[in-house]
């Protein structure tokens, strides 16, 4: 009898726990769609930025803290990076840095492990490439979040 309510009870933790997974996994985004040659379907710049947000989280996922970003962060890093009509990184700049070597290594490093992206459409191309910025918001721990896929900053 003891053995059935412990199974029993067992197997309640487990479908909750499958349930309460299954929920996180559908607020996750789909993956950035894209054509069969693929160009992504992006209709603006700023989807197109997004899309490529959200395959760095992917590509870096163990580096990603999930949730709201702490109210004070640790750095953030303002990278332009450069994508040409194929989709390869061409280059990446560090536009803003509180002299954190760590995270902006880590931040050059998560953009360049994402590469090649989905190939901009040939609207947002200027002489052949697309200029982009992001940042990374980065918690004491060392993980980030991009602010173009982040959830709104925590309050002090």
């Amino acid at each position: 009898m003891m053995n059935a309510k412990i199974r029993a009870s067992l197997y309640c933790v487990s479908v909750i726990t499958l349930a309460a997974c299954t929920n996180k996994l559908a607020e996750t985004p789909a993956p950035p769609a894209t054509t069969p040659n693929a160009t992504s379907t992006a209709a603006t710049l700023d989807d197109y930025k997004r899309a490529l947000a959200q395959r760095i989280v992917a590509v870096n996922s163990t580096q990603v803290y999930v949730g709201r970003p702490q109210a004070l962060l640790r750095a953030v890093i303002v990278l332009k990076y450069f994508v040409n009509a194929d989709g390869q990184l061409l280059r990446a700049d560090v536009l803003r840095t509180n002299r954190d070597r760590k995270a902006e290594a880590t931040a050059l490093a998560t953009l360049r492990r994402a590469a090649p992206f989905p190939k901009p459409d040939s609207r947002f191309l200027r002489r052949g490439e697309v200029e982009l910025a992001e940042s990374w918001l980065f918690n004491d721990d060392g993980r980030f979040q991009l602010r173009s896929v982040a959830e709104q900053q925590m309050d002090e």
